[in-house]
């Protein structure tokens, strides 16, 4: 059996399963109905479950993924991908940036 942790990419978001999410991590209010995990900076098109047993959690600036029940995550440009229930940590790819602005060098990647 591999340690590595389940974990899924769907374009510039990665899920990763969890043991425990933080107690102290605060709902995120949904995007009519829906749990968006990442925005696409061009398109509008989103990351995005539409499932009622997902919620999006945030302890800071980190999100955690709730599953209580399988739940499909979909965008506009990518594979939906079924996720099962558990815990997830979400991590959307960072890039490099030289000097863009003076003590960041790194910003989110947006579809």
């Amino acid at each position: 059996m591999s340690d590595i942790p389940f974990h899924v990419r769907q374009g510039d978001v990665l899920i990763v399963a969890m043991d425990r999410i933080p107690d102290d991590a605060l709902p995120v209010a949904r995007d009519q109905g829906r749990v968006v995990l990442a925005y696409g900076e061009v398109t509008g098109h989103a990351h995005a479950i539409r499932a009622q047993g997902a919620t999006l959690l945030e302890r800071d600036a980190v999100r955690y993924l709730r599953l209580d029940a399988p739940v499909e995550l979909e965008h506009e440009e990518h594979a939906t991908i079924d996720l099962p229930p558990g815990g997830y940590r979400v991590v959307i790819q960072r890039e490099y940036v030289p000097a863009e602005r003076p003590g960041q060098s790194w910003r989110s990647v947006a579809d």
